[in-house]
C-alpha cells in the first residue's frame, strides 16, 4: 500500500492547563495542531503510511513539530524551509465541555508562502491519496492556487482526492469567495467530506440528500456529509445511505474531530472496506476524538478502535 499525502499547515500548540480566560493562564502544555496534521496523526495510529508536506520557519517550533511527527512515523522528507517567516503557532482555552476558544498567531506564518512553483519538483510516486482541507487553501492566494494545482498534479500520478472543506469564514476575503473556492474544489475530488451546516454555506441546502446530489451533479464521485451525534449520510451515483453515529460519556473537546472522521473514511478504504464501513469507522473516530483535550493525542490505535467500535468499556487502557 502507498502513503497517503497530507499538504496543510502544522501549528504548534499550547494548551491551558486550568481553565478561564486565554489572558489569565498561567501555566501552558504543548502539543501539536493543524486539520491535515491531525488527520495524518489519525492514519499512522492506524498502522498506515503519511506523508506530510509544507513550509515552515528556520526555528525551534518547527524542530519540535518536526520531532513530533518523526516520532509518530509521519514522512517529513518533502518539508521544506523558509529563511525568514517563522513557523505557526496556538494558544488553546482549557474548558470542561463545548468548543475552546482558540487564538491563532499564523498571519506571517512561513506556511502562508507555500505555492505551486514549490510544488512542482515534488516526487509523489510513493502516494496514491491525497487529502488536503479548506483551512489551508483559505490562507492566501497562493496556498488557494497552489492546492488548485496540487490536485491537478495528484490526478496526473493517479492518486485518490479527499477534500474537507473545514470552513473558516475569517480566512476568506467573503463568504462567496470561500463557497466559491470549496464548491469548485469538491468538483475536483473523489470524496468530499462536508459538515451538514457548511452544506448549507456553501451550496444553499441542509437536507443531506439534496446536498449530496447538489455535489454529485457538480461532478464529486462520492460526497460524505458528517451530521454530528447523528452519524453520516452518503452518495454515489450507486449507493447511498445513512449511517449512524457513536455515542461517548462526555463531551471533553470538540476540536479534531472532523479531522478524526476522515482518518477514519480514509484508512478504511485504503483498506478496502466498503463505503459504508469506511463511514461507520469515520463516526467512530470521531466520537473517539471528543473524548481528547488535545487536536490529535486521543487518537485511537487499532487495537482501541477496534474495541470501541465493539462497544467495550475498557477500549482505552
Amino acid at each position: 500500500m502507498k502513503k497517503t499525502l497530507l499538504i496543510g499547515e502544522p501549528i504548534g500548540l499550547f494548551i491551558a492547563r486550568e481553565t478561564g480566560p486565554l489572558d489569565k493562564v498561567k501555566t501552558w502544555e504543548t502539543s501539536t495542531a493543524g486539520a491535515e496534521l491531525n488527520v495524518a496523526v489519525g492514519l499512522r495510529r492506524l498502522e498506515q503510511g503519511v506523508g506530510y508536506y509544507t513550509k515552515l520557519g528556520k526555528d525551534p517550533l518547527a524542530k519540535v513539530l518536526i520531532s513530533r511527527m518523526e516520532e509518530d512515523g509521519i514522512d517529513t522528507s518533502l518539508i521544506t524551509y523558509h529563511d525568514t517567516e517563522f513557523t505557526a503557532f496556538q494558544l488553546k482555552q482549557k474548558v470542561e465541555e463545548g468548543d475552546p476558544e482558540c487564538f491563532n498567531f499564523r498571519n506571517h506564518s512561513a506556511a502562508r508562502t507555500l505555492s505551486k512553483d514549490d510544488l512542482k519538483d515534488a516526487d509523489w510516486n510513493d502516494y496514491d491519496w491525497l487529502h488536503c482541507t479548506g483551512i489551508f487553501s483559505g490562507l492566501t492566494e497562493t496556498t488557494r492556487e497552489a492546492m488548485v494545482y496540487a490536485v491537478s498534479k495528484a490526478r496526473e500520478f493517479g492518486m485518490t482526492v479527499s477534500f474537507d472543506p473545514n470552513l473558516r469564514p475569517y480566512l476568506w476575503p467573503s463568504t462567496e469567495a470561500m463557497a466559491d473556492y470549496m464548491n469548485k474544489m469538491a468538483s475536483k475530488a473523489d470524496i468530499f467530506l462536508p459538515g451538514i451546516k457548511e452544506c448549507k454555506i456553501c451550496i444553499g441546502e441542509d437536507d443531506p440528500e439534496k446536498a449530496a446530489q447538489k455535489y454529485l451533479d457538480l461532478g464529486c464521485r462520492c460526497v460524505i456529509i458528517k451530521l454530528g451525534a447523528e452519524g453520516a449520510y452518503y452518495a454515489t451515483k450507486e449507493e447511498s445511505g445513512y449511517v449512524e453515529g457513536f455515542r461517548v460519556e462526555k463531551i471533553i473537546d470538540t476540536v479534531g474531530a472532523g479531522d478524526g472522521f476522515a482518518a477514519g473514511v480514509i484508512s478504511a478504504l485504503k483498506e478496502g472496506l466498503s463505503l459504508r464501513e469506511a463511514v461507520r469507522r469515520g463516526n467512530a473516530i470521531g466520537a473517539i476524538q471528543l473524548t481528547s483535550k488535545g487536536d490529535n493525542d486521543g487518537l485511537p490505535t487499532r487495537e482501541e478502535l477496534t474495541a470501541f467500535m465493539e462497544g467495550r468499556k475498557d477500549w482505552r487502557k
